[in-house]
């Protein structure tokens, strides 16, 4: 049995350095770490737009270079074996930057990867996208979605606001380039770009869905120029209406590159005031800079790291009214959303409350991020401070549920199974957002955790049902926005335990034996993000500080904290010094197959939880 007197030692240590780490504004500042390709793009557009950031480009260059593995390949996770993908992106971002050539020893192994697996045309549709409109790749001849689709009211069977919010805003500025085959000539184009073969960028084997698609597409085709020209003006507004006050548009990097594009294939000029206002957003406040590397975040995480924080060193001890908890809240509070954004669509009779994930967002609120404040929130607002924030925090959060009982992560209702058939890479995982194990049971933990509902409540009664409906036979839960089977059983099992489901109900008896089950023998957790792409469990052959700080917690509250699972756990996490893989393996998922993310705010946040709700068992 570990002493508590070991346990409380190591809060304490871990507490005083997250003090010293608090910035002077109350957050805490730590880097969302995803793949190679926000560096990647922002590096061809620099070059694409002739600005001259030389020492930014070498910087953006190094972290790219630096990640090569020895075969040649590049990866989205270290236990993958290349990514196609992100190869592409990493060689064509290494020309640009104009330090390596193509006779380079490691760009020649690069590029035999690439021939190897497929080339250019096996790459994803983004990146297909990014280099076509910079000259380096063809447009498929038919590629073409009428910009009038837009124009289709919200209420209409199959509409736009159809499409999830990530969908919507990156789908916008990449039709307009496409429909327009906009194309940037490129003096870095290599012969290795011209050979490729006629590539209709569309996959799946559901060619009957296609072929209903383009007849669609043709008939909103044949209507009458000026809705087309109606439809384009509608798609400029989108855009321009949903810059953040920081440049970017929504606060992603990726789909402010797109509309830097877009903007240009309209007829911008580069050196106009929007797109000179973009590159500053994400040059300024996009950027993590360690050393000689420089990464470009597609989002910062201000807003989920301060909270998550916040509310783990209260777990941990700390008075709501310590300096660094206040500091922390009043900034918080500051970032509550006071705009209709496009989740008022779905969701109209309710005032704005949420919170988003960055620190510029103030249109696109979710789910995850709302309730991570106010839980941050909840023991300042029970006296008295706050309490309006809390408020109207709670009735948006409690107004998002969906009709099926659970909760997505942006919008509501927006989860038409239609759209999830659309022949592009990654549509079953983008281009809806339905209700996810684990943000409907993070919404029922903070719900049954501080305020009174509890399993009769009618939202908990239909979110208990919902969430009980989609465990795996094996006992778990997939989750959509962490790696993965452990996140989502995290999830689902501390949100059921909160309003009040047992521990001895047989789904909960099967998700500890099934978490135990999975156990490595070092004490700790370790999943593959390559369970995120299969759809089932993958193990690694090692632990992660986080999904380990996951299972833990799951299984404190399940089980006696004297089980001989929970001890070895707790043992794992009381390690003066993890291994690099431990830490750094990304454990947050964007993209399934594309996009993994290494939140350095983790490996803080989740052991400081769990040990603390191991003290308190």
């Amino acid at each position: 049995m570990i002493s508590t007197t070991t346990v409380q030692q190591n809060i304490q240590k871990r507490i005083a350095e997250l003090r010293k780490w608090q910035q002077s504004d109350g957050t805490w500042r730590f880097c969302f770490e995803g793949s190679i390709m926000t560096n990647a793009f922002v590096i061809i557009l620099l070059r694409t737009l002739q600005v001259k950031e030389e020492k930014v480009i070498k910087q953006l260059a190094t972290y790219i270079r630096n990640r090569q593995h020895p075969n040649g390949y590049w990866n989205t996770a270290p236990d993958e074996k290349g990514h196609l993908t992100s190869t592409v992106l990493a060689y064509t971002a290494l020309l640009y930057a104009g330090d390596e050539q193509e006779s380079d020893k490691h760009m020649k192994k690069a590029k035999k990867f690439i021939e190897q697996n497929g080339g250019i045309a096996k790459a994803h549709f983004m990146t297909k996208w990014m280099l076509a409109v910079n000259g380096l790749y063809k447009w498929p001849s038919f590629f073409y979605i009428p910009m009038s689709f837009l124009l289709i009211p919200s209420y209409a069977p199959v509409n736009f606001f159809d499409l999830s919010a990530y969908a919507r805003i990156h789908f916008v500025p990449m039709m307009i380039a496409a429909n327009k085959k906009f194309s940037l000539s490129s003096p870095r184009i290599s012969s290795f770009f011209r050979t490729y073969e006629e590539d209709d960028w569309l996959v799946g084997e559901d060619r009957s869905f296609v072929q209903l698609l383009t007849n669609e597409m043709k008939k909103i085709a044949a209507l009458p120029v000026y809705i087309h020209e109606k439809g384009y003006k509608e798609a400029e507004n989108y855009m321009l209406q949903r810059i953040e006050r920081d440049g970017t548009l929504y606060s992603y990097v990726s789909s402010t590159v797109f509309m830097i594009y877009a903007l240009l294939a309209l007829g911008y000029d580069k050196r106009t005031p929007v797109i000179r206002h973009a590159l500053k957003g994400i040059l300024e406040h996009a950027k993590s800079l360690q050393e000689n590397e420089l990464y470009i975040e597609n989002s910062t995480s201000t807003v989920w790291d301060t909270s998550l924080l916040t509310y783990a060193l209260q777990e941990a001890g700390v008075e709501y009214h310590d300096p660094m908890i206040t500091a922390a809240n009043h900034y918080l509070v500051r970032r509550q959303h006071d705009a209709y954004g496009d989740w008022s669509v779905h969701n109209s009779h309710i005032p704005p409350g949420g919170w988003g994930f960055s620190d510029s967002n103030t249109l696109n609120p979710d789910l995850d991020d709302t309730s991570a404040v106010l839980r941050a929130l909840t023991r300042t607002s029970s006296k008295g401070s706050f309490l309006l924030n809390w408020t109207k925090g709670n009735a948006w959060l409690l107004s998002m549920q969906n009709r099926d009982g659970g909760f997505a992560a942006f919008e509501k209702n927006t989860d038409s199974s239609v759209l999830t058939h659309l022949p592009l890479d990654n549509a079953k995982d983008a281009a809806t957002d339905p209700a996810t194990a684990d943000l409907t049971g993070r919404v029922l933990e903070y719900f049954g955790t501080f305020t009174d509902m509890k399993q009769h409540h009618p939202t908990a009664k239909r979110a208990v049902q919902w969430l009980l409906s989609q465990q795996e036979k094996n006992g778990s839960w997939y989750g959509r926005w962490g790696t993965c089977y452990i996140y989502g059983t995290w999830g689902a099992v501390t949100g059921l335990r909160a309003v009040g489901v047992e521990p001895t109900q047989k789904s909960m008896q099967r998700a500890a034996s099934w978490l135990k089950s999975i156990q490595n023998d070092d004490g700790g957790w370790g999943e593959s993000c390559q369970s995120a792409e299969m759809k089932k469990y993958i193990p690694l052959s090692f632990s992660t500080v986080s999904q380990t700080a996951w299972a833990l917690d799951a299984l404190l509250a399940l089980l006696p904290k004297e089980d001989e699972a929970i001890q070895k756990g707790v043992h794992f996490l009381l390690k003066d010094a993890h291994k690099k893989e431990a830490i750094y393996y990304p454990t947050g998922i964007g993209l399934p197959g594309q996009f993994y993310i290494r939140y350095h705010s983790y490996e803080h946040i989740y052991p400081l939880l769990a040990l603390s709700h191991y003290q308190r068992a």
